[in-house]
């Protein structure tokens, strides 16, 4: 058996399952017939089960349980920010990027950026780091996803990335601090990051910005016309962007807290001081500064803080998983993929 046909072997929170825990009940009219059973009181079980997933999320308690579901024909338009869809569409409408795209993202360019990555780094495979490895192809296929290659390079700066090059195999890179500084189930939720931008295709766009961004100012005289007109919005799209990959790395882990230790420890963790990180303080740590930045100062200031950067804010990316987190959007999500999981016989 080929590791990729192993099932998901990670513990979260669950619901009474229907073809598993049911048919042992006493053999009373109808308790031997699980589909009757979930026909009648599935919509119930699973109002229980979210309720107790929230009232053990309150009480800090860890959600592993049961083996993560995976949610099949998963869709972008499943998870994607609104921002995203809205930034997205944006940029897809300025006249002639495209065609500027074809340019720079020529098969040179390509190539050094394909030769720079794979010849300074370690492939994971089965026979190399396969425990990296299994997360990959695990996060992947919760995710409906062709596993892209997974590298991992030496770098004290905690960070990972995609790149999609044309007529290749996509492939996500981790620095080694990374690992270092994250926990099994915190780095398969940057793997489930960075595959949302694959689903997503954001991938493309990523190079098509970086190069743009970069390289547009090398370009006689139009160059820096282009650069300057492109640059705050290619990075208000890229902000958005992110917001999408990190409900991604939320449908994989199926636990706010995994997503946001991860955030919070990209802000101020380090591998000495990650067992004394308080999730909990960091979402309200959120929620201060949405207050402080709640009146016209705080929201220009706000604005002045971010518009440069490619990444929200760590605290309102910690803030938008945990609203998501509750919204019926994933719950109805979630709820589908456990009910496909356990199919009425």
């Amino acid at each position: 058996m080929s590791i990729s046909s192993l099932p998901v072997l990670r513990w979260v929170a669950t619901p009474l399952s229907p073809t598993t825990d049911l048919h042992r009940a006493p053999a009373r009219q109808g308790l031997r017939n699980p589909a009757w059973l979930h026909s009648r009181f599935g919509d119930f079980i699973n109002l229980c089960y979210f309720g107790f997933v929230e009232g053990l999320r309150k009480q800090g308690k860890s959600q592993r349980w049961r083996a993560a579901v995976a949610f099949p024909n998963l869709k972008s338009d499943d998870f994607s920010h609104p921002l995203d869809r809205q930034n997205t569409a944006l940029l897809k409408a300025i006249p002639g990027l495209n065609e500027l795209g074809k340019i720079l993202l020529g098969p040179v360019a390509e190539q050094v950026m394909f030769l720079e990555n794979i010849g300074t780094s370690v492939l994971v495979s089965e026979d190399q780091l396969s425990n990296l490895y299994r997360l990959m192809l695990d996060a992947s296929k919760i995710l409906s996803l062709e596993a892209p290659d997974l590298y991992v390079r030496q770098s004290p700066t905690p960070n990972a990335y995609t790149l999609a090059i044309g007529g290749k195999k996509p492939f996500v890179v981790i620095h080694t601090s990374l690992v270092e500084l994250l926990t099994p189930m915190e780095l398969q939720a940057v793997m489930a990051h960075e595959l949302g931008h694959l689903k997503c295709d954001h991938g493309i766009w990523l190079s098509f910005a970086n190069i743009i961004t970069l390289g547009a100012y090398t370009l006689p005289g139009l160059g820096t016309v282009i650069a300057r007109s492109l640059e705050e919005q290619l990075l208000r799209w890229l902000r958005a962007a992110e917001l999408t990959c990190d409900r991604a790395a939320l449908l994989v882990t199926q636990d706010p807290k995994v997503v946001i230790s991860v955030l919070m420890k990209l802000s101020g963790g380090s591998p000495s001081l990650a067992n004394q990180l308080n999730v909990d303080a960091f979402l309200k740590q959120a929620h201060s500064y949405d207050e402080a930045s709640s009146n016209p100062l705080g929201w220009y200031l706000r604005n002045a803080q971010t518009r440069q950067l490619s990444h929200p804010l760590p605290v309102l990316r910690a803030r938008e998983v945990d609203n998501w987190a509750r919204s019926p959007q994933y719950k109805n999500l979630l709820a589908h993929a456990i009910k496909a999981s356990h199919p009425m016989t």
